[in-house]
Parts: C-alpha cells; sequence; structure tokens
C-alpha cells in the first residue's frame, strides 16, 4: 500500500510540474484558472531558484521507506525527470536556468490571454 501511495504522489508531483510550466495555455482559455496556475507557477519558479526541495519529494520517500523500498537523496526532477533530460546531475545553474524558463513559458501564455481577453471583450463589450 505504501508503494501505491508514494507512485501516486509521484504521479501527483509529474501533474503539478506539468501545470507549473503549462499551465499558462490553460489560461487563455479558462481565465480563472489563473487563481490556481499562477501561485503554482510563482511556487514552481521559487523553488528552482533557491534550490529548496518541494514538500512532495520527502513525503514520497517516506512512504516507499514505509514501503520498504529505497529513498532517494534530492529532489523530485533530480530523481526523475533530469536523468532523461540532462545527462548530468542538477546543478544550481540548471535551476536557474529551469526557473527562468517558468517564468518565460508563462509570461508568454499571459500574453496571449491578456490579447485574446482584451479582443473578445472588443468584440462581445464584456
Amino acid at each position: 500500500m505504501y508503494q501505491l501511495l508514494a507512485d501516486a504522489i509521484v504521479i501527483t508531483h509529474f501533474i503539478f510540474i506539468v501545470f507549473v510550466v503549462g499551465g499558462g495555455l490553460l489560461v487563455i482559455y479558462w481565465p480563472r484558472v489563473t487563481w490556481a496556475h499562477l501561485p503554482a507557477a510563482i511556487w514552481g519558479a521559487v523553488v528552482e531558484f533557491t534550490g529548496w526541495i518541494c514538500p512532495l519529494t520527502p513525503l514520497e520517500n517516506h512512504f516507499r521507506e514505509l514501503g520498504g523500498g529505497v529513498s532517494y537523496s534530492g529532489d523530485f526532477i533530480a530523481q526523475y525527470l533530469l536523468v532523461v533530460i540532462y545527462p548530468e546531475n542538477l546543478t544550481a545553474e540548471i535551476q536557474c536556468i529551469l526557473g527562468g524558463l517558468v517564468i518565460a513559458i508563462n509570461f508568454i501564455f499571459y500574453t496571449l490571454a491578456i490579447r485574446r481577453y482584451r479582443y473578445l471583450s472588443k468584440i462581445y463589450g464584456v
């Protein structure tokens, strides 16, 4: 059961990261998502810039240990994503780049969302 909980946390963690990076795209079509996405994107960028470890990582490790599995040191990105994306270990410089990408990608999405909102406001007089 504990391994299942740990796996569920990994899936949740991955979905959260996808939401942090790409959730701004949802804002273009569903502006109310902003209230959930903006804090998540800020959290994601702060975690990258500061080198903090997301609280989901120790929770996952806790359940892995309870289930007899092996925990890991470091963070989720270093454990699961960097193995695929980057050949080297996660460094502070790479984390700053990732944080910058979160901000840049979402800046683009939010700019598009604002333009779309303004365009629709002109058409429908909202």
